[in-house]
Formats: C-alpha cells, sequence, structure tokens
C-alpha cells in the first residue's frame, strides 16, 4: 500500500491561521481544512454529542464523502449505535469505527476488573486510555488534519483552544476547533434549523455522552461535564483524548500492559 507523505505545518503557520480564522465562521475552517488536506486526509472525530452532530452537517455541505471516524470503547449504551445509524442513513456516508484493542482490554480487566474506573482516578484514565486513547491514535496515524467540537465555555481545560492549533500530542498534526468560540445554545439553534439527527440521551437529560457507566444525566442548569465522573473529586473532568493527562502511576501501568506485545 502506498504511504503518503505526511503534510505537517509549523508553529509559525499556525499561530498566523488561528489569528487569522478565529473570527470566521465554523464554516469556513472547515472549508480551510478539506482543501488544503484533502478528504482523504482529514477527517471528524466525534462521539455523536451535539457539537460533532453540527460538525458532520457543515462538513457534509461542503464536501459529501468527508471522513466521519468514532471512538467504540466496548462500554457504550445502545443509542450510540442507533445514532450512527441514523447519521449513516441520513447522509449517505460511512462511519468508520474505532474499537480497542482486545488483548490490551482483558489484560487491564483480568488485573483490576472491569470496573476498575470505581477504584480511583489513576485507574480510571487507565481505562480511558485503553479504550479511548490508544484508539484515536491509531486513527489519526493516516490523517494530517482532525476536527473536533471543542468549545472554550465547556470546561476550564477548554477555554483557551483555538480554531487552528497543532496537535503535540499525535505527531504535529493539524487539529481544528471550529466551534471554539460557539455556545451551547448556538449549536442546539443550528440543529434545529438543520434538522439534524440528535442523540437520544439528550432527551433523557444527559448533556455529556460517553460510556454508559461513566455518564449520568445532570439537572437543568448543571455544568453539562457534572455528568462524567461524578463520583471523583478534584479530577479532570477529561479522558486523555483531548488534552494530555500525566499523573507517573497509570503511565507505568499503561506500558506493563502494552508491553505484553499488544498493539498500540
Amino acid at each position: 500500500m502506498l504511504t503518503l507523505e505526511r503534510e505537517l505545518l509549523d508553529d509559525l503557520e499556525v499561530g498566523e491561521l488561528a489569528v487569522e480564522y478565529d473570527p470566521r465562521d465554523p464554516e469556513e475552517v472547515l472549508e480551510w481544512a478539506i482543501r488544503r488536506f484533502g478528504v482523504e486526509r482529514f477527517g471528524i472525530i466525534t462521539s455523536f454529542q451535539a457539537d460533532g452532530c453540527a460538525l458532520i452537517d457543515m462538513a457534509h455541505q461542503i464536501h459529501r464523502k468527508v471522513r466521519v471516524i468514532t471512538i467504540d470503547t466496548g462500554r457504550m449504551p445502545q443509542e450510540q449505535y442507533d445514532i450512527i445509524d441514523d447519521f449513516r442513513a441520513r447522509y449517505g456516508i460511512e462511519v468508520e469505527v474505532f474499537s480497542p484493542d482486545t488483548e490490551a482490554v482483558e489484560t487491564m480487566t483480568r488485573r483490576h476488573g472491569v470496573n476498575l474506573f470505581r477504584q480511583s482516578v489513576e485507574k480510571r484514565m487507565l481505562c480511558c486510555h485503553v479504550r479511548k486513547v490508544l484508539p484515536l491514535n491509531r486513527a489519526l496515524r493516516d490523517l494530517d488534519c482532525w476536527a473536533t467540537g471543542l468549545r472554550r465555555d465547556q470546561w476550564a481545560t477548554r477555554a483557551n483552544i483555538r480554531k487552528i492549533e497543532l496537535d503535540h500530542d499525535h505527531g504535529g498534526i493539524v487539529k481544528i476547533n471550529p466551534l471554539a468560540d460557539w455556545t451551547e445554545e448556538e449549536v442546539w439553534d443550528y440543529l434545529r434549523e438543520y434538522h439534524v439527527p440528535i442523540h437520544p440521551l439528550y432527551a433523557q437529560g444527559f448533556n455529556s455522552l460517553g460510556c454508559l457507566p461513566c455518564t449520568r444525566p445532570v439537572a437543568e442548569g448543571e455544568p453539562s461535564r457534572n455528568g462524567r465522573w461524578w463520583w471523583e473529586s478534584n479530577a479532570p473532568k477529561e479522558c486523555g483524548m483531548h488534552c494530555s493527562i500525566e499523573t507517573g502511576g497509570f503511565e507505568h501501568e499503561v506500558a506493563a500492559i502494552l508491553g505484553n506485545g499488544h498493539r498500540n
């Protein structure tokens, strides 16, 4: 198979692009990425939360062959598979589904139990790493640019994201966050205006969607991320997919699991 040479941008160019595109609409950011990298080397990676669904609709209007990628952790609710099928039917697209390495999951759960994420923050991060971050790494291997639905108002760790930035955690590829300056209300206004399919769990009070055991509904007015890992105290409401989480302990455990010959 022919391997395409990666198109990597430097910090200076991306910094200039970030300044240029920060005041622009999400569609313009997506159009730039699709034009610059092509649909083969650009992809939207989404868990089908409202933000990601809006991005898919926007990108599909720009190019009907846009790549849509999602991670199936093996602990997702049935509604997750239903929304994937809804998007396949509505837009006539393939959804590329990446799953965690079976041997890595088996080693992890044999050592710590299936519900290890309840035992400590580090073991929750370990579970996220094996089930989410490692499959994401594989998904990004043939991309030069990926899009997320991250917004600055979602959580403190996301307050400074830019619409175009370098992803140094994944080889220096470009990461775009076209909705960075949007509010939650703007996202929902867009979904209603364009009749975009909506994840069924929103109707049940879920405002942030993840693995079934780690996500719960939130009360009206409560921050969306409060529905994630609610039993933890003073821990980051992140899984490591969008920001590097280093604690020292769980990294050694990951290395031990993968050191048994499992694929990264």
